[in-house]
Order: structure tokens, then sequence, then C-alpha cells
């Protein structure tokens, strides 16, 4: 049991966490790139995108496992991004660093998405097969997380210039 839920249910409410985040993230990206800071919409993004990093640690573990290194990082990624964003109010160099931030915890969530999904959709799973406690690998594998990858620094990249909000969160 997890804070009171049984482990599956706590699978279950973690994973819904994670697609809010996930959801509210990418339209987030898009508002990046057409300068629209949709202040609302973003606390959501960050809201979620953090708890789903700690509700992370709450699941059994015996040792540090590579999940756990990105969870770390991307909580301390998500606290720059907060302090860039809520207390400079992306004043000066703010404002890349609370993208880049954001961006990065983003694709941290995806990364773990797409890892998950080919652990979990039988489709997926039989491109690039797994070998327990080893993540999926494969052509297939690398060349979507590949593509997600690309995405994300291309997306990243594009709203550097283009974010330019009048009026900060």
């Amino acid at each position: 049991m997890v804070l009171g839920l049984s482990l599956p249910a706590f699978t279950l409410v973690h994973v819904i966490i994670s697609l809010i985040g996930i959801a509210a993230g990418l339209v987030v990206m898009f508002g990046l790139l057409g300068s629209k800071p949709m202040p609302r919409l973003t606390t959501i993004f960050l809201a979620f995108t953090i708890l789903t990093s700690a509700t992370g640690f709450l699941f059994p573990f015996k040792e540090l496992l590579p999940s756990h290194i990105i969870g770390i990082i991307s909580l301390v990624l998500l606290a720059i991004a907060c302090v860039a964003l809520y207390g400079m109010k992306l004043a000066g160099v703010w404002r890349p660093v609370y993208i880049v931030t954001a961006m990065i915890s983003l694709y941290f969530n995806v990364f773990v998405l797409v890892i998950q999904s080919f652990l979990k959709v039988p489709a997926l799973a039989a491109l690039a097969p797994a070998v327990a406690p080893a993540p999926p690998g494969g052509p297939v594998f690398a060349v979507v997380q590949g593509l997600v990858l690309v995405f994300f620094v291309v997306f990243t990249i594009g709203a550097w210039p283009r974010f330019k909000p009048m009026a900060v969160a």
C-alpha cells in the first residue's frame, strides 16, 4: 500500500498525474512558441510535473534506479523553473532559464512515457523487447527516443527567441 492505496491504484493515480502534466506541458510548449504565457495552464503543468516526480519516489524500491536519478534532476530543474517564473518574473536571463528548465523537465516525463509505453503496450513491446530489469532497447526504441529528443531540442530552441510575454504569471 502507498498512501492508503493498493499498488495498482497508486500506479494508476501516478500515471494520471503524469499524463495531465505532459498534456498541459505540451500545450504550454506551443504557447511558448506563440509567446502566450498561459499562467493557469503553466501552473497545472508545473504542479503536476512536480507531483509526477515526487510520487515516483513513493513506489517501493531497494536501490537507487535511473528513474530516481531522472526524478531528482527533474525536481531540481522544476524548482529552478518555478523560481524563474514566479520569483524572478522571467526578468532578464530568467526567461531562457525558465524555457530550458521547464522544457527539459517535460522532456524527461515524455522520455519516461516512451519507456513505459514500450514496456506496457504489447504492440510496442514486440518492436523493442526488454530483458528485465533493463529498459527496452533496439533500433525502433532508439529511433523513437531520438525523434522525441530532436522534437524537444527544436521546440526549445524555437521558443527561446519567441517567448517574450508582456505580462508574467
